[in-house]
């Protein structure tokens, strides 16, 4: 594929929207430590179920402004009327489940947070800080067992494939193609 600015990227990466562009280039695969910041791919990912990455990063600072910037607390707090509310915001995925999943899984992500001190310490946990270079793949033993122990905690949209594109997306699970002007770059 021919890039107007002549760096190779991976296949998925669509040449045409600079949205996907800028995400690909600095965000996808850079390892992120910040709750917040983790708190908000967890519940775009979750969104993402059925559809694709690209239509949820189209609505990013949509949902941000539906959500209150993903503010914890304040998701944490939502109660029926303000589900409604983001149902009947056309700027966003108004999926009713994915929408009471958030505010259900804000509270676990919450708990998560007590125990281990921080979601990304037990996030990171289970590579033990290591970053995992692989490509190709949409799910793997690690996806796997994080999925498993979440929903044994009561999240929901964590199935093992949208718990491997999160890692990917958060710099867990490093996976830019071979041939991608960052799939060499393990300095991440």
């Amino acid at each position: 594929m021919e890039w107007e600015d002549g760096k190779i990227r991976c296949r998925w990466a669509n040449p045409k929207n600079e949205t996907y562009i800028h995400y690909h280039d600095k965000e996808w695969g850079v390892p992120v430590y910040d709750d917040h910041k983790l708190f908000e791919m967890l519940v775009l990912e979750g969104f993402q179920a059925g559809l694709s990455w690209e239509c949820v990063l189209n609505k990013r600072e949509d949902f941000r402004r539906a959500f209150d910037h993903f503010d914890l607390e304040k998701v944490c707090a939502y109660n029926e009327d303000d589900i409604e509310r983001l149902r009947e915001n056309p700027k966003i995925i108004r999926n009713k489940r994915k929408i009471q999943a958030t505010v259900s899984n804000g509270k676990v992500f919450r708990k998560i947070q007590q125990e281990f001190g921080s979601f990304s310490k037990y996030l990171w946990h289970w590579t033990k800080g290591e970053i995992i270079y692989e490509n190709d793949k949409t799910y793997s033993d690690l996806s796997d067992a994080i999925s498993k122990d979440l929903k044994k905690r009561g999240m929901k949209f964590v199935g093992t494939t949208i718990i491997y594109a999160y890692l990917q997306a958060v710099g867990v699970i490093y996976s830019h193609e071979e041939g991608c002007f960052l799939s060499g770059d393990h300095s991440k």
